[in-house]
């Protein structure tokens, strides 16, 4: 059995804490707050993937041209679409502002492209992935906080029924909790009982540690919903699909961090390192979700 770093995983508490509680915050505050945290957060995540491209190639996404600016701007506009009219200033929805943000942002993106000699398809592909790995993961969360796929009457499901009297804000929470959660599990699993490695990718991750989260995270949310909602095994199964994909998400970024040669993304959160490294999780966990969620209950 492996001794858990006590000093290591108090820091990663404490900031753990704090990151529940501004997303708390931002998740029951109000839709502008959720909007806000999250539009940071995908600004600093195309800030550091930036770097990491620039260290894993030589693509022009990697330089301090408008290039990434524009992309970055660019994925806002899908994070501020997908409020699906959910939010507005005096009758004028942000979504319809997030599309024109979108057409306008294109403009740079073609001129910046034509304009340099250096321009191959790699820096493309890079440009792609970032708007689907970024932009696209957190306008698809957005879009689950909006309450857009409940927004017609229920077809009789509990956890449905429970969603739509939330207007999203429970399939949001649930999301966070679980990935929160199944963090914390797998590192403190993963530290007793690891022994067998999981991927090159991540060397310190661990099979008993990954599986051991997921199970520990996804009986505990099923456990509370069923206590307090009475909610059916779908519960459970969007829970396993949350720490499960939470944990490739995880993967993936650990593979860019390995290509790229460094620890941490960032240093913007003690003990978790940057903005990819904190959110990697929610990356791949709110598309999955998404897709989900519009298949049973759209």
């Amino acid at each position: 059995m492996k001794s858990l770093n006590k000093e290591v995983f108090i820091t990663r508490a404490k900031t753990a804490v704090v990151y529940a509680a501004v997303m708390l915050t931002a998740l029951f505050w109000n839709e502008w707050s959720f909007l806000i945290i999250f539009s940071i957060v995908q600004f600093g995540a195309w800030y550091e993937f930036r770097k990491l491209v620039a260290q894993i190639t030589n693509s022009t996404l990697g330089k301090p041209v408008l290039l990434p600016v524009s992309l970055s701007f660019l994925g806002w506009g899908l994070l501020l679409a997908a409020t699906a009219e959910s939010i507005d200033v005096k009758g004028y929805h942000v979504s319809d502002f997030g599309w024109h943000l979108i057409r306008i942002s294109f403009i740079p993106l073609i001129f910046e492209w034509y304009r340099l000699k250096n321009f191959t398809i790699n820096s493309l592909k890079w440009s792609i992935y970032g708007l689907l790995y970024i932009s696209l993961s957190l306008a698809l969360l957005i879009n689950l906080r909006s309450g857009w796929i409940w927004g017609h009457e229920d077809d009789g499901s509990s956890l449905a029924n429970a969603l739509s009297s939330f207007s999203g804000h429970l399939i949001v929470l649930v999301l966070v909790i679980t990935i929160w959660i199944n963090d914390t599990m797998a590192y403190m699993v993963g530290s007793w009982f690891g022994k067998t490695p999981l991927s090159v990718w991540s060397p310190k991750k661990t099979w008993e540690g990954t599986v051991g989260g997921i199970v520990l995270s996804s009986g505990l949310i099923y456990l509370i919903g069923f206590l307090k909602w009475h909610a059916s095994l779908e519960l459970l199964g969007i829970c396993i699909l949350v720490a499960t994909s939470g944990t490739f998400g995880d993967l993936i970024e650990s593979k860019l961090k390995r290509m790229a040669g460094v620890k941490d993304s960032g240093s913007f959160l003690p003990g978790h390192g940057g903005f990819l490294d904190r959110f990697d999780s929610i990356l791949f966990a709110a598309p999955v979700v998404w897709i989900f969620c519009y298949l049973f209950y759209r």
